[in-house]
């Protein structure tokens, strides 16, 4: 399994470094930020679902505390992207402690529903308090991220290359990040969790500390998703907390395989091409984006990272079960 994740994070790499130059399509490039930006929104909810095993619907509230964060920093306070950009992070991540601290206490859909409230909240409340964040207008025109070089050496992200090569560099950074955290004894402890919580506990592993842990890192990289989004798209408004994104990460992460480094990022590339090309059928999308869902929780239980292992090792997709014997 690691090496088939190694090889194919490493060809993928390559591939996308060189793509803007073998296919020079400013659509394609386009398409391929949002791939971006999904894959570290997909993978940040991976951290909770794929390995802790719980299921957080309020994620999208971490990507739009990013989103806000970064577009008052820059609008309102003249703050450069690269302060921004950790800063989102940093205050989704307190949010995300905050919410996982009373949250992660509870058990089944108490936690579920919580957690879909909190997005909620913070929607009305971006909503409402006008005076901050500008009620239903949002924030427009926030500006490109600049790298001054001195005497005079100002390079602007005006032309959506230099966006690309930002939203990879990002993706790739997320994407080290849960890589070893995957391979740490943190990743070893938080899958013992979501096997079997009791069974951990036994063995010494505190749940509520490790999936804390994992919680609040999954809001941090959410919320650089969202400050990356906020800039690129140079528009942020109530929105960004809309429950289309939390269904889109889902629909990621469970297309490519949870629990897996890989996954999520195929899960993105999947789906964030979908809905880039099939926008002439917008009527039907979600309905199409349902089905496909289905599909995958039905013959692809463990996603398209789970079949490509199935395939190395050479076991069929289902194996067949002996029927019961007759009494």
């Amino acid at each position: 399994m690691k090496s088939i994740e190694n090889n194919t994070l490493a060809g993928g790499l390559i591939l996308a470094l060189a793509l803007p130059l073998i296919v020079p399509n400013e659509f394609l490039i386009h398409v391929m930020i949002m791939v971006f930006f999904y894959g570290i929104l997909a993978s940040s909810l991976n951290l909770t679902v794929g390995y802790v095993g719980e299921l957080p619907l309020g994620h999208a509230a971490f990507l739009g505390i990013g989103a806000y964060t970064s577009a008052i920093l820059s609008a309102q306070f003249h703050a450069p992207f690269w302060l921004a950009l950790p800063v989102a992070g940093v205050i989704a991540a307190l949010f995300g402690l905050a919410i996982g601290a009373i949250t992660l206490r509870l058990e089944g859909h108490y936690f579920v529903l919580i957690t879909l409230s909190f997005t909620e909240v913070m929607r009305l409340i971006v909503l409402n308090w006008v005076e901050v964040t500008r009620g239903p207008l949002g924030f427009s025109n926030i500006p490109a991220p600049v790298i001054n070089l001195g005497a005079g050496h100002v390079y602007e992200f005006n032309s959506k290359l230099w966006y690309y090569y930002l939203g990879l560099a990002l993706l790739a950074v997320t994407t080290i990040c849960v890589f070893r955290f995957a391979r740490s004894s943190y990743g070893a402890a938080s899958v013992a969790i979501r096997e079997n919580r009791r069974l951990a506990k036994s063995i010494g592993i505190n749940p509520f500390r490790y999936a804390l842990g994992t919680f609040v890192a999954g809001a941090f990289f959410a919320g650089l998703a969202g400050s990356f989004y906020a800039h690129y798209i140079s528009f942020v408004g109530p929105e960004v907390f809309g429950f289309s994104f939390m269904v889109t990460m889902l629909m990621m992460v469970a297309l490519g395989g949870k629990g897996t480094v890989l996954g999520p990022i195929l899960g993105a590339l999947v789906i964030g091409l979908a809905l880039e090309y099939l926008r002439f059928i917008n009527e039907v999308r979600l309905s199409v984006f349902g089905l496909l869902l289905i599909a995958v929780v039905v013959f692809l239980p463990n996603g398209i990272t789970g079949l490509l292992l199935r395939r190395r090792r050479g076991v069929p997709a289902k194996v067949p079960q002996p029927k019961p014997a007759e009494s």
